[in-house]
């Protein structure tokens, strides 16, 4: 059985390559439009996105979360001309657990697309100091919000095989 659904979450993976091509104004309003469809607990629609295709803030945010990491590493958004940054309140009770789901339906749509994709908890770091403010206000989260996730999106520079799938993962419990 053919099941488009079921095919984009199996084919989706997290691309961490991308070719220096924009994303679409059209596309970026598809992913908006799939995040803003996310379920929410009691449709609180506690999140807030906050669409970045500015190269100089992309790199701004790399620096201060690696900064703040001891990090080493070169690019947390490894060259995605598009991060989105979902931040909600942190008193919610599922807002970050919201903000997740709706992520993910960032991730599907990107794939379905034909672009690339990667949830990232890291930009997290350029939040944790002195610049936390900063870019809160650039970002223009809501007062009171906080950073939850962030995904970065591109066109993607290739692809990668699937991870095995471990053992013991699942256990079903039937009553009789």
């Amino acid at each position: 059985m053919s099941n488009p659904v079921l095919e984009a979450i199996s084919e989706r993976r997290s691309i961490r390559a991308y070719k220096p091509e924009p994303v679409t104004k059209e596309q970026v309003e598809l992913l908006i439009k799939a995040a803003l469809e996310a379920p929410s607990a009691r449709n609180g629609q506690p999140w807030h996105f906050a669409v970045v295709q500015d190269a100089s803030l992309l790199a701004e945010i790399n620096e201060e979360a690696l900064k703040n990491l001891k990090s080493s590493a070169s690019d947390i958004f490894h060259g995605a001309t598009t991060a989105i940054f979902i931040s909600c309140a942190p008193d919610t009770r599922w807002g970050r657990l919201d903000s997740g789901i709706a992520v993910e339906n960032i991730h599907l749509a990107a794939h379905s697309l034909g672009l690339g994709s990667v949830v990232l908890g890291l930009p997290e770091a350029a939040f944790a100091k002195d610049k936390k403010e900063y870019f809160s206000k650039i970002l223009k989260f809501p007062e009171g919000h906080a950073f939850a996730v962030a995904i970065a999106i591109g066109v993607p520079n290739g692809t990668k095989e699937s991870h095995p799938i471990g053992s013991g993962k699942v256990d079903y419990i039937v009553r009789e």
